[in-house]
This record gives structure tokens, C-alpha cells and sequence, in this order.
């Protein structure tokens, strides 16, 4: 009997690593099989090149020499694209140099109907108007020699930029903005309602401070979240107002997070229809709407003042911070807001506004199309990174919030002149801003 269990164990054995032997025959042929990858180059970094595919999914790749002045690549490979691939060869592919609009220009994002318009808007752009494009700024005292020398994308305005005014004056601050301006601007401002309120803490300017969004859904549910947005939305559009960075779509049930007070304080599945809600109800007011803070704030600390760690496991992130903005994306949302936040199980090594993976599970695993915002880099978590102007491009951002303009220009600049980043990049950048000036109907086909 014992002799009969011994066949039978070893047939087992035997079984089993032919199995294996055959996995790892199959698996090495795979490893061996040359790849393809076309993209934008973004940037250089000794000999490591960035580069985007169409679709804005970013990969660095070690290996490709002499690929500083390339603009497009084609790099073929063996191994995982995601896995320290191996090189095999990095060749230059031939660029459309017409004033047709070229091919990785080309996908069928939310603003794709006005593509060939910015396309040839950004053609009569210098450099330094294109790099003006990527910086939303926080407004300063020197506001319009600011945006006649930068001409920037837009400003952002806080609560003392409208303390002690009147609607008139509000008005003519930011008309007077866009008088100056080649492109028209955003001009944005955070009004979440509740806690942070910009422009309903003047009451000469709103009647009364905007609700929270738990006030809101508490009074009155999601009919109440609907009318708040229009009627929000009406006012910030007769001030001059054209971008809310708005609504904070983070989970938290818990009084103890730092975000807490900002939220809908409901779990995923009320968050998600609140997202939807307020991208939905804010079409056709004239102003945008911005869903943040990507990937979710979850129980982390404040990143106006230092670094924070969200450890939470991607399962949990997928299940729990990642369906609203899912939710606010397919409603049509034009924007996104990406956090400080280092988000351990996405990328333990940078902010999630400097990473490259939380910028790709962004564009690739939620499919959007529109703009990436990063948060303003002036705050505490970022504000002391070496060159976080140029690994906010590199990772995948479309805008920056900068509040000192004249560092973050000064920086990009040097960034092109040293081929850190190229001039693809920027141009393919300043592209997608104005392409949503476009779908915002600030900018018009003449």
C-alpha cells in the first residue's frame, strides 16, 4: 500500500514540474518577443526618456541614447512595458510638421470637437506664450502686468481678493484681466460652500455663505445639491467667474479626518451620485466645475502644511475613493484636481500630484479625457521638491497652480533649455488648455 501512495506521489511530482517546465518555456518566449511602443517624447533625464502615447499614458523607459531632440519615438522592447523593459532600439518617428492637426494630437477626448481650432490657435503662439498656457496663478497684487508680460492661463482668487467689494468692482477686477489677455482666462476660485467659501463670505457679493455639501443633502438631498449648483453657478458667471474648483468628491465618514467637514460625510455610494449631481447640473451654466482631490484624500493629514501618506491598499482606494470620480467623469466632467497626497499602494515614492501611476490610473483606468489640475505646488507637501514644476509636467499634469508665477516660468524655461522637458510637450500641454477654452465657449471660430 505504502509503495502504491510513493507511485502516486512521485507521478504528482513529475505532473507538476511539467507543468512549471512548460509555464516557463512559454513565459521566456514571451520575454523574448520584441514589442513596439509610439509616443510623444516628454522629457529626458540622463538616459531615461518619458514619453506619452496618444491616449496621455506615460512610460519611462531606460536605455534610449541621443534622444534629446526627438519629438516623436518609436521604442521597441522585450519584457513588460511596466516592468523595467529591455531596450532594444529608440528610433525617430517622422512628425507632421503641416498645420494639420497630427496624429498624437489625436484622440476622442471631451474637447476633441475643437481640436482643430486650438491646433491652430497654438501655431501663432510664441514659447513663452505656450509655457503661459500650463500655469493657472494665484492671484497677485501685480495682477495685470503679470498677465501681460506671462500671459498665463488663468488666475486663481481667494477670499481676500473680494473682501470689503461690490459686485461692480469684482466685475471690473476681472474684466479688466481679460482686456489684457491674447487668450481669454480662467479665472477660478474654490467655493466649496461650508468651510471654504471665496466669494459668499462677502455678503455684499451673496446674501448669505454657500451650505456645505452635508447642509445641503441634509435640508434637502440631492434636489438641493442641484439647485444650490445652478444657482452658484449663476452667480460666480455674473461676477466673471468661469471655473469652480469644486466639489470635493473625497470619502470620509469619519469626524476625525482633516476633510471631513468638506465632504458629503456619506459613504461611496451617495458621494458617487453627488459627483454626478453637480457635473451634471453645472452644464450650460457658463461655468466648470472640478472634481478633486485625486485620488481621495481618505483619512490624510493636510497637505497645505506638510507632507501626508495615505497607506490604505489599492483594493480598498478601488472601492472606496475612486468610484466618484468615475461617477463625475462620465457625467461629462472637464476637470480634475490631483492631491499632494502620497498614496502608498499607487506610487510610495511621490506625491500623487508628481506621479506618474496616479496620473495614468487617472487617464487609463478611468478613461478621462479633460484636463489634469495639479494642486498649487506653493503648499506645504510640495513646496520644498527640487524641479516640482517639471516632474508636475512629466507625470501626466495639463495645468499647474503656482502661486509664484515668475519662479514656475523661470523654471519650465530652463527645463526646455536643458532638454529636461521638450517643446513637444509644452506644445501638446498649452494644446489641451486651449482646446477647453474652446468647449467653454470663451474662445470662438472667427
Amino acid at each position: 500500500m505504502k509503495k502504491k501512495y510513493l507511485g502516486l506521489i512521485i507521478i504528482c511530482a513529475i505532473i507538476l514540474l511539467s507543468i512549471f517546465l512548460f509555464i516557463k518555456m512559454f513565459i521566456k518566449i514571451d520575454n523574448d518577443k520584441v514589442y513596439e511602443f509610439k509616443g510623444m517624447v516628454m522629457g529626458y533625464n540622463d538616459n531615461q526618456v518619458f514619453v506619452a502615447d496618444k491616449n496621455n499614458i506615460i512610460h519611462s523607459f531606460l536605455g534610449c541614447q541621443n534622444v534629446s531632440n526627438l519629438e516623436n519615438i518609436a521604442i521597441k522592447y522585450s519584457g513588460l512595458l511596466d516592468k523595467e523593459p529591455v531596450i532594444k532600439s529608440c528610433e525617430e518617428i517622422e512628425v507632421n510638421n503641416d498645420l494639420s492637426l497630427p496624429k498624437e494630437y489625436q484622440d476622442e477626448g471631451i474637447f476633441s470637437q475643437y481640436y482643430k481650432l486650438a491646433y491652430e490657435t497654438l501655431n501663432k503662439l510664441s514659447l513663452e506664450e505656450k509655457i503661459g498656457q500650463l500655469l493657472l496663478v494665484r492671484f497677485p497684487t501685480e495682477g495685470l502686468k503679470a498677465e501681460q508680460k506671462y500671459k498665463f492661463a488663468g488666475f486663481v482668487f481667494y477670499e481676500n481678493d473680494f473682501k470689503n467689494k461690490d459686485k461692480k468692482s469684482v466685475k471690473k477686477m476681472i474684466s479688466n484681466l481679460q482686456d489684457v489677455a491674447n487668450i481669454p482666462l480662467l479665472t477660478a476660485v474654490d467655493e466649496e460652500g461650508g468651510k471654504v467659501i471665496r466669494v459668499s463670505s462677502n455678503p455684499n457679493l451673496v446674501s448669505s455663505p454657500f451650505l456645505s455639501p452635508s447642509e445641503l443633502y441634509n435640508s434637502g438631498g440631492f434636489s438641493a445639491i442641484k439647485e444650490d449648483t445652478i444657482n452658484k453657478s449663476k452667480i460666480l458667471k455674473e461676477l466673471g467667474l468661469n471655473l469652480n474648483l469644486s466639489p470635493v468628491v473625497d470619502v470620509s465618514t469619519s469626524p476625525s479626518d482633516y476633510i471631513y467637514d468638506r465632504t458629503l460625510k456619506k459613504d461611496t455610494t451617495l458621494v458617487k451620485q453627488y459627483a454626478e449631481d453637480v457635473i451634471t447640473s453645472s452644464k450650460n451654466t457658463g461655468v466648470s466645475y472640478t472634481l478633486k482631490h485625486f485620488p481621495g484624500y481618505s483619512s490624510s493629514v493636510d497637505t497645505h502644511y506638510s507632507a501626508a501618506v495615505n497607506n490604505a491598499s489599492f483594493e480598498n482606494i478601488k472601492k472606496t475613493n475612486l468610484p466618484p470620480f468615475e461617477s463625475g467623469i462620465k457625467a461629462g466632467a472637464e476637470a480634475v484636481l490631483v492631491s499632494h497626497i502620497i498614496t502608498d499602494s499607487i506610487d510610495e515614492d511621490n506625491p500623487a500630484s508628481l506621479s506618474i501611476n496616479t496620473h495614468n490610473l487617472l487617464r487609463d483606468d478611468l478613461q478621462f479625457s479633460g484636463v489634469i489640475i495639479s494642486d498649487d505646488l506653493a503648499m506645504g507637501a510640495t513646496a520644498s521638491i527640487e524641479n516640482k514644476e517639471i516632474k508636475a509636467l512629466l507625470a501626466g499634469n495639463d495645468l499647474l497652480i503656482v502661486t509664484d508665477y515668475e519662479e514656475a516660468f523661470n523654471n519650465i524655461k530652463k527645463g526646455l533649455d536643458d532638454n529636461t522637458i521638450s517643446e513637444n510637450l509644452i506644445n501638446k500641454l498649452a494644446f489641451k488648455v486651449i482646446a477647453w477654452k474652446y468647449y467653454k465657449g470663451l474662445m470662438y471660430e472667427k
